[in-house]
């Protein structure tokens, strides 16, 4: 049976780590629930060639294309589809990954905002105790950044933030990408040959 992943896109940079963890995914047969704030639409634009078109529909064959696999189930979801099953404990995935997270959403989530459906898939994934990630890029973090991770990791949050190693000694930019992803997909329990485990 194939892993169900909701996978958030927000509008902090580093849109790289999420469309690399989404081919990820993809290729490791698991089926993904996209979700983006228009932030993220702006972001991705801006650090890509991606352009994503206005619809769900058009935004997941644009995603399909840019990610290059024919693999998995993915589906976009509106930033407001309160049906998605995302938003409801009955029927929400076992994991979820916000990546990049932004500290605004890092802030709703843990004040349990749930004013758009990143917001509540995160709140149900807290209340239904399964695994949550955020991978937050910010520098420095203020004391309210570490304060609201402090909160949120208290809950069984895992607080991962795009911060990657070099003792894999990287090449390139995607190598750096990699790491991260690498140790996403390590969390959520997708194998993967990215990048070597510490002492392999």
């Amino acid at each position: 049976m194939s892993k169900r992943i909701t996978l958030a896109f927000t509008g902090a940079s580093g849109a790289p780590y999420g469309l690399r963890l989404l081919q990820c995914l993809l290729q490791a047969d698991c089926e993904v629930f996209v979700i983006l704030s228009k932030a993220a639409r702006v972001v991705i634009g801006m650090e890509t060639e991606l352009k994503l078109p206005a619809g769900t529909g058009k935004a997941e064959q644009a995603l399909r294309d840019w990610v290059q696999t024919d693999r998995g189930t993915l589906v976009v979801c509106g930033l407001e589809q309160w049906t998605s099953p995302v938003a409801s404990g009955s029927g929400a995935p076992a994991a979820m990954v916000v990546c990049p997270c932004s500290t605004g959403t890092l802030s709703s989530i843990a004040c349990g905002a749930s004013d758009n459906l990143i917001e509540r898939a995160a709140d149900v994934a807290i209340k239904e105790g399964r695994k949550l990630i955020l991978v937050p890029r910010e520098a420095p973090f203020s004391p309210l950044h570490l304060e609201n991770m402090l909160k949120l990791s208290r809950l069984g949050v895992t607080i991962m933030p795009a911060a990657p190693g070099f003792y894999h000694q990287p090449q390139t930019v995607g190598d750096l990408v990699d790491f991260i992803v690498a140790r996403l997909l390590d969390h959520l329990g997708v194998e993967q040959t990215l990048v070597k485990r510490w002492g392999e």
